[in-house]
């Protein structure tokens, strides 16, 4: 059955939900048993302060899911993390919605940032593929030590660690952004003025 979701950026009053994200996060990582680090209700309070964060409610007002922002080296990389979705909410599409709205509110946020994230979920992956994600490797992204040590909630922390966080189970995925017609035609006009010049100067 088709169910409405009420889907914003969050601010201070969704304070009250940060101590059931963060147990919702501890549950989804324990039934998963990989791919979510845990996330203590601070923090969680820390993003919906800052207005990083999406925030999915039901008709009723009840948490339905949830998403949010981190950000390193001075906004030049943006992950969108910790996406969770409540058991009775799933198979609705809202977690494709909540991507999107995360993804749209990076870009509003952090417009000159490369925009990131890791999972080991199918679904994930293929969202993010369907938004515009393509795979990278982990050299791609930051190497800002802040970002891997916040993988020290999941139990393959020990796996990262081994290869030098070069490889893990997870896979780390970056938007593509889409050129416009303009910017394409200045990258013509560009690489055809440097052609010029090599022609000229074999003359």
């Amino acid at each position: 059955m088709e169910k409405s979701f009420s889907l914003c950026t969050t601010n201070v009053s969704h304070i009250g939900y940060a101590k059931e994200i963060g147990a919702l996060m501890a549950r989804s990582a324990k039934e998963r048993g990989t791919g979510i680090a845990e996330r203590s209700a601070a923090y969680i309070e820390k993003k919906i302060l800052e207005g990083n964060a999406i925030i999915a409610l039901s008709p009723e007002e009840v948490l339905a899911g949830f998403c949010y922002i981190e950000k390193w080296e001075h906004g030049k990389f943006v992950a969108n993390s910790g996406l969770i979705i409540q058991h009775q909410f799933r198979n609705m599409g809202l977690a494709k919605k909540i991507k999107k709205a995360i993804l749209k509110l990076s870009k509003q946020k952090y417009p000159k940032a490369k925009i990131f994230g890791i999972t080991t979920s199918f679904a994930v992956m293929k969202i993010n593929s369907e938004l515009g994600y393509k795979p990278v490797t982990f050299s791609e992204l930051t190497n800002h030590d802040e970002f891997w040590n916040a993988c020290k909630g999941c139990k393959n922390y020990d796996i990262l660690q081994r290869n030098n966080r070069e490889m893990c189970l997870c896979t780390a995925m970056v938007h593509q952004v889409k050129e416009n017609k303009l910017q394409k035609l200045n990258k013509q006009i560009k690489v055809g003025a440097v052609l010029n010049k090599l022609i000229k100067s074999k003359k």
